[in-house]
């Protein structure tokens, strides 16, 4: 059930000989934000649709616009004389004081809240409004499902290449660390002139233990199965697996620091790669 953030749709009625037209733009963010582009006939409604939508989604940047014209698609626009006239009198009152101000353009003023009306053909009832907008709603969040379940697929992808490389590193390990001790044997036989064997065995097991990767690859693996369960749930699931993300990056930091072969070093680059990989795309999880 991984739901997207991203998401478009795009809904038309022509029943009444009016088109009513709602249109949904949905991407990433960290908490539901919403904004309205409507009619101002039609603003009354939006106390309505923001109830709606957090009704079905959690997180999200959502873009909701409402146009309305005829069926032939003729726009009949016409100008609130009465607010021109109060506008252009506010402006005059304060040239007075700002002789030297840049003149307002009519352009400037069309577009001033209320100034250009739109007269539509027919006016559709808010019940209908409604209604389309739920039907547009319902495909957005198909979209947003589709979408996620794309992503899905994607992590599914990099988990299990991740599971590889931990596996071959879990098989590789005791050869690694059984070089590791002959080197460092030899190493430490050298350096110290009066070879104490109990004091070189002592050495060595103490840099081969802070060596030891197989806690890291536990927790990793721990990891692994607990993006894996998230991603089968219902529930937004977007900021936990950014927080496994970290998590999992943690420890392959850990697992580069204790790093004593080329092998090691190469797994946990690896690693690193698809573990962005994966955050990226994450952003985009409700």
């Amino acid at each position: 059930m991984t739901r997207s953030m991203t998401a478009f749709a795009a809904l038309s009625d022509l029943s009444t000989g009016t088109e009513l037209k709602w249109e949904l733009r949905s991407v990433n963010s960290r908490y539901l934000e919403t904004y309205f582009r409507l009619p101002d006939s039609y603003r009354d409604l939006e106390p309505q649709l923001r109830e709606r939508l957090r009704a079905h989604l959690n997180r999200g940047k959502v873009e909701i616009s409402l146009r309305i014209q005829d069926a032939l698609g003729d726009a009949h626009l016409s100008v609130d004389e009465t607010l021109v006239k109060g506008l252009l009198s506010a402006v005059e009152q304060v040239e007075r004081h700002l002789p030297a101000s840049t003149a307002l353009s009519p352009l400037e003023l069309l577009k001033w809240p209320g100034v250009l009306l739109q007269q539509d053909a027919q006016q559709v009832p808010d019940e209908q409004a409604l209604e389309l907008f739920d039907q547009a709603l319902a495909s957005l969040c198909d979209g947003r499902l589709r979408e996620g379940q794309k992503l899905c697929v994607m992590i599914e992808q990099r988990l299990d290449a991740i599971a590889a490389i931990l596996a071959e590193l879990r098989q590789q390990l005791p050869e690694i660390l059984a070089r590791q001790t002959h080197a460092l044997r030899e190493r430490i036989g050298k350096l110290i002139s009066d070879t104490d064997p109990v004091r070189v065995e002592q050495e060595v097991v103490l840099l081969i233990h802070k060596a030891d990767v197989e806690e890291e690859l536990d927790r990793l693996d721990a990891h692994l199965s607990e993006v894996r369960r998230v991603l089968k749930t219902s529930e937004p699931m977007g900021r936990r697996l950014d927080f496994l993300m970290q998590e999992l990056n943690r420890e392959v930091n850990t697992l580069s620091s204790k790093s004593i072969a080329i092998m090691s070093t190469q797994a946990a680059i690896d690693l690193k790669v698809l573990i962005e990989q994966m955050r990226e795309q994450i952003q985009n999880i409700e």
